[in-house]
């Protein structure tokens, strides 16, 4: 086993990033921290060492427990790092999961299927060809009245 793995590789296998290149960007973009401090991709990480990943809205921490540069499975992810996060955090995320759908006004955003029904109707309804009016006739009459 090595003595230590690139931050880079090791976010990526312990399933914290999807893919290793959006390891990367999030780590040179300054998302992750080594004790405080911002690291480079090739920055070498040791158990015991706890990083900071930012992913808006929340920060996540984690301590290194063990050392890998392969991809492992989820339910073997425990045995190579321990989760710090304070609940806050995750109760800030659920808190921004629900209020984007209460804080969305109506008529913000993309029609709904209904709205995109209702306005087709309105558009090939024949209710403003059947209605006529006769504005002529009403001058018309209005004149012979006196």
């Amino acid at each position: 086993m090595k003595s230590e793995v690139r931050i880079d590789k090791w976010l990526w296998a312990m399933r914290v990033f999807k893919t290793r290149s959006i390891a990367t960007d999030a780590v040179k973009k300054g998302r992750v921290s080594i004790g405080g401090q911002t690291v480079k991709p090739s920055r070498g990480i040791k158990p015991g060492d706890i990083i900071d990943v930012k992913k808006p809205p929340i920060t996540y921490t984690f301590r290194v427990l063990q050392l890998t540069e392969n991809r492992l499975g989820a339910k073997l992810v425990e045995n190579y790092l321990e989760n710090l996060t304070p609940q806050s955090q995750y109760d800030l995320l659920e808190m921004t999961r629900i209020s984007g759908f209460v804080d969305r006004r109506k008529g913000l955003g993309r029609p709904t299927k209904r709205d995109s029904r209702d306005l087709a109707a309105f558009r090939d309804s024949t209710y403003a060809d059947s209605f006529f009016l006769d504005w002529e006739d009403d001058d018309d009459n209005d004149d012979d009245d006196q």
